[in-house]
């Protein structure tokens, strides 16, 4: 059992200064959006007080930080308080359960209702309690307040109804916010006012006796009539325009990666799009992320924008990093974008809580070389390269060196499962004496069995072949070998035999005591925390070991089947012809 002090560790840290509230506040919205710590009343009541303490640039970042989170109702409740631009993105991509989100609507300002009005994801529910507030979000407040308060802006371009006498009677109280809305704004122009007043005024009759109202009713009846019978007017071929197929644009970004420039196609979808995350309608893969990290130039990205116009679809885009000449500061990006050719394919993964293929190869790439780098120094310190060192700290750098060990075997484990996945595993065809492979593999896996107190006991025919790639046959056999040694008890023995059948080399693996009460899909399924406490066990857990060898198994043309009391690997051998045998691979 494992317990996390994480947030234990942020709301006992110094929040009395600026630095301090404003780190406080980015550690537990992360820590709360991410399901890593409880969104409850003293939780909650401290992001409150921080709140003030808090610029409202960095408050708007963290809002924008849980779009690829699922925040609990609480903390959306706690953003969606806030300023228009930092309860936007939360209420763009948040994702709460049907009571959730009509419980939360009432709360919510006519401006942030309106962002959800245009999600498509919302349960039915939802979307009829949003219709249902339509008549108060819609209505113009006429209040001599916000007359008074509001500056009339230059050359308006407005639509508007006049509202019901009983709503501009009781109007919505107004939020406080920094966002002014297109009613108040519209309350400041003459010609509003004038039709406010001449709304409220009595109609007058005319020369003889009927009202002007009545005739404009029976003109827009005869209108609709026309319309309904005939088909709609011939004015709305003006507006069918064809649609532009755009082929290429151009872009930059600032620093954070944010695209703020766009050329060649509509700016609307693309703009604010960050390359370090995926944003709300377009989405893009993670070579351009990684590269945006190191701040390193990055070619033929994918590129997927969502909607109807002329941005929307697959692209591939290439970019270059750009510095400031006098300080040498990273300034942002400037690239290009093409659709891609007909070989090509810009789609991402559906599932994107699961990295793909390309994702994996390239954090292998970015997680072996300080990997290596923490290995070779803590072999210095403990050869004392670097001069003396107590003994205690020699101790403490070997048990370093031996987990790096550990983790980048785990990392060549993901990088071969990657490869595997890709079809980009490059093998030679190449044969293999089993038995001098076995010993060798016996005796680097003699510190293990020592931790075990287990012994390994191996019988093979001297003149079995394997025809295949020698690193990944060893490989293979090695990582079965370090699995099932890992889960041996004290004093057990693990026995390996090894014989020719049909062509094939047959070699057998005993399974431990502590693996045989699990059945035989049910080894493919212990994961790495259920070995967490186990000395020497697979840093991945057995399960992912056991389907890394079966995946390579069948990669050499072999498999590797998961008995109730062995493991039975078959590999292409070859035989000799003395036995009357061909080569077969």
């Amino acid at each position: 059992m494992r317990f996390d002090d994480s947030l234990e560790t942020v709301l006992s840290a110094d929040m009395s200064t600026p630095f301090g509230a404003q780190s406080a506040w980015r550690q537990l919205v992360d820590l709360i959006g991410r399901g890593r710590a409880g969104a409850g009343p003293e939780t909650m009541a401290r992001l409150r007080a921080l709140r003030d303490a808090v610029p409202v640039t960095v408050r708007a970042a963290s809002a924008r930080a849980l779009a690829a989170a699922e925040p609990p109702a609480a903390l959306v409740r706690l953003f969606v308080e806030d300023d228009a631009a930092v309860a936007a993105p939360v209420l763009r991509a948040a994702r709460l359960d049907e009571h959730e989100w009509i419980a939360l609507l009432p709360g919510l300002s006519s401006v942030a209702r309106s962002v959800l009005r245009h999600r498509r994801d919302l349960p039915v529910g939802v979307t009829r309690a949003l219709e249902a507030f339509g008549s108060v979000d819609f209505v113009l407040d006429a209040s001599p307040e916000a007359l008074a308060t509001v500056e009339t802006p230059r050359k308006p371009v407005l639509v508007a109804r006049a509202p019901d006498p009983e709503a501009v009677a009781e109007p919505e109280p107004a939020r406080e916010t920094s966002f002014a809305s297109i009613a108040s704004i519209a309350h400041g122009l003459p010609v509003v006012a004038e039709a406010l007043r001449q709304h409220n005024a009595p109609p007058a009759p005319t020369a003889d006796g009927t009202f002007e109202i009545a005739d404009l009713v029976a003109r827009l009846d005869a209108f609709h009539r026309e319309r309904d019978e005939n088909g709609a007017p011939a004015q709305a071929e003006m507006f069918d325009l064809p649609t532009i197929d755009a082929r290429a644009f151009q872009f930059e970004t600032d620093a954070s990666g944010t695209i703020r420039w766009v050329e060649g196609v509509s700016r609307a979808p693309l703009i604010g799009l960050s390359l370090d995350q995926i944003g709300e309608g377009a989405a893009i893969d993670g070579v351009a992320s990684g590269a945006f990290r190191r701040r390193s130039g990055f070619a033929n990205a994918r590129l997927v924008v969502a909607g109807t116009s002329d941005a929307a679809g697959q692209w591939r885009i290439s970019a270059m990093p750009v510095f400031d000449r006098a300080s040498g500061r990273f300034t942002g990006y400037r690239g290009s974008a093409r659709r891609p050719r007909v070989e090509e394919s810009a789609e991402l993964s559906r599932d994107r809580g699961r990295a793909g293929p390309d994702a994996l190869r390239q954090l292998v790439h970015e997680l072996r070389t300080p990997a290596n780098a923490i290995a070779g120094f803590a072999e210095m310190i403990e050869s004392e390269m670097l001069g003396p060192v107590p003994p205690v700290y020699r101790g403490r750098a070997g048990a370093i060196r031996d987990q790096v060990h550990a983790l980048l075997g785990a990392i060549d484990d993901i990088d071969m499962a990657a490869r595997i996945d890709t079809r980009a595993l490059d093998l030679r065809q190449d044969a293999v004496p089993l038995a001098p492979l076995l010993a060798r593999i016996v005796g680097d896996l003699a510190p293990l069995a020592d931790l075990r107190s287990a012994t390994i006991d191996c019988r093979a025919a001297p003149d079995l072949v394997i025809a295949g790639d020698d690193r990944a046959v060893e490989r293979l056999i090695g990582r079965l070998f370090a699995t099932l040694l890992a889960s041996a008890q004290a004093g057990e023995r693990i026995g390996v035999t090894a014989r020719i059948e049909d062509a094939q080399a047959v070699i057998v693996f005993d399974r431990p005591r502590a693996l045989v009460a699990y059945p035989a899909d049910g080894l493919l399924r212990i994961d790495a925390e259920t070995e967490a406490e186990q000395a020497g066990a697979p840093l991945l857990g057995t399960g992912f070991a056991l389907r890394l060898a079966r995946n390579l198994a069948g990669e050499l043309g072999g498999s590797l089947t998961l008995g109730d009391a062995v493991l039975t690997l078959r590999l292409p051998a070859v035989v000799s012809a003395g036995m009357e045998q061909a080569f077969s691979s």
